[in-house]
């Protein structure tokens, strides 16, 4: 017995730039009420996980509140693609406002990429980067990005033609 699966989802690259305009929303929010990066460093990371979004090479983005002494995350907020998803509408941006600009503290930006980008050699995965303008240093990071030790909770679920971001809340 075979089971096949037909995706009959015809997404384009602006149906994805569409779905992150609201994890776009909700990252400007975070920057803003913790006062940890600028407009411009947002611009700089939406630019780079957009395009890694468009060729199928992202799986999940996190931004991660730390305290500075030991990389302890306080809160997080993790946005997982769905590329087979079945939603064509989106929730409102939203439930940002208890971030908080603590002291000793910095934001990050953790991306989890998909099989497909780990199929390239590392010189394309160079050659993407250089010929995408990529204006992040993207590097490893031993971050625990399962936020284990955070009460977790589904929040807003963006969406545009069956290409989905799953917004999940860590507090």
């Amino acid at each position: 017995m075979y089971n096949t699966r037909t995706n009959t989802n015809t997404y384009t690259v602006v149906d994805i730039r569409k779905t992150f305009e609201n994890c776009e929303a909700d990252i400007r929010t975070i920057a803003r009420r913790t006062g940890k990066w600028s407009m411009s460093e947002v611009d700089d990371i939406l630019h780079d996980i957009i395009k890694l979004a468009e060729k199928g090479y992202l799986q999940t983005v996190s931004i991660a509140l730390l305290q500075n002494s030991n990389d302890y995350v306080l809160r997080a907020t993790r946005f997982s693609v769905n590329d087979n998803g079945s939603s064509y509408n989106s929730d409102r941006p939203g439930q940002n406002n208890d971030w908080e600009n603590r002291d000793n503290t910095r934001l990050t930006v953790i991306v989890s990429y998909t099989n497909s980008w780990f199929t390239l050699s590392e010189q394309e995965r160079k050659d993407f980067q250089k010929d995408n303008y990529f204006r992040v240093n993207w590097g490893s990071t031993s971050i625990d990005t399962s936020f284990s030790h955070l009460n977790s909770g589904n929040a807003q679920l963006y969406a545009n033609k069956g290409y989905e971001l799953q917004k999940t809340n860590f507090k």
